[in-house]
């Protein structure tokens, strides 16, 4: 297939409609010498002299004048359809359900404030919680899911994120702990039983590996699948649960009858995101919903 320069279209558009190299330079943001090159382009192109001297003026040939309304309705369809689009987001009358997975801890943390401040501004934005049973990319590309959020993966390169909030783990005891007596040392934080919180069920992990770094390990009790069972078992036994600080914000700990520690051993920032598909990056209400929701988190963390 031949290759077809648009810019010619356009070109001729001006040309024609100007009768004027150099009014069409002007328009085209040429010098009237490149301009005459590509009015010398177009007639090799199209086999005709397009545009012929009559005393100082150019008029067009009979061809050209055929031409001429068909050429302006194709350059304006042209630039339409590469200029990008501009939307105007109502929000008032936007219908409209957004997915988002997350774990329970991320509901229980923010749900209430992203839902009421969604409602406040879009009263038919509807707002679907799903459950986050992994990190498989899969819901976002095939647009089951519209957001979700959690740390970043490696498993799906082309998805786009945005920090929302940065986070540690704290251990957790319930108040009156003999734990929290005394100074905080691996040894001590050690000898403890442990619950802790994994969806995969999975064992070990950071605070494990910091642990072993000074010849310690800990003694796991319970395998529960997230945080918030982690903090009711802590609540109600001696078991010490490991959680995000997120999990005990705002001063709830003493309601909650827990109260959180600093770890002995040094653990990995937790860098908490949103996450969505890049065929979602142009769409205005979901970009409307992203923001909203990491403007959300950042009041609320």
């Amino acid at each position: 297939m031949t290759a077809i320069d648009l810019n010619l279209l356009t070109a001729l558009d001006v040309l024609l409609t100007e009768r004027s190299v150099t009014s069409a330079a002007r328009r085209l943001g040429l010098s009237p010498s490149a301009t005459s090159r590509t009015l010398a382009r177009l007639r090799s192109a199209m086999g005709d002299p397009l545009l012929v001297q009559a005393g100082r003026a150019l008029v067009p040939t009979s061809y050209a004048e055929q031409l001429a309304a068909r050429v302006h309705v194709l350059a304006r369809e042209a630039r339409a359809v590469l200029t990008p689009a501009i939307e105007t987001l109502d929000l008032a009358s936007l219908d409209r359900t957004f997915t988002i997975r997350a774990n329970e801890g991320f509901i229980a943390l923010f749900a209430a404030a992203l839902v009421t401040a969604i409602a406040r501004e879009a009263p038919g934005v509807r707002l679907r919680f799903a459950p986050k049973p992994d990190k498989d990319a899969t819901p976002l590309r095939e647009g089951v899911i519209d957001v979700e959020v959690g740390t970043t993966g490696v498993s799906a390169p082309e998805v786009r994120s945005l920090l929302i909030f940065r986070d540690r783990f704290i251990g957790v005891a319930r108040l009156g702990h003999p734990l929290l007596n005394g100074a905080m040392t691996p040894q001590r934080y050690a000898a403890c039983g442990h619950v802790v919180a994994s969806r995969r069920g999975a064992l070990a992990g950071p605070v494990d590996d910091a642990l072993q770094e000074v010849g310690l390990s800990r003694r796991i009790v319970a395998v529960v699948p997230g945080f918030v069972d982690a903090l009711t078992i802590a609540r109600q036994s001696d078991l010490i649960a490991l959680v995000p600080r997120s999990c005990l914000r705002n001063g709830e700990v003493a309601a909650q009858g827990l109260e959180g520690f600093d770890l002995p051993v040094p653990t990995p920032e937790l860098a908490i995101s949103v996450m969505w598909h890049p065929r979602l990056d142009a769409d205005p209400a979901h970009r409307w919903f992203r923001q909203k929701l990491a403007a959300i988190c950042h009041a609320t963390s």
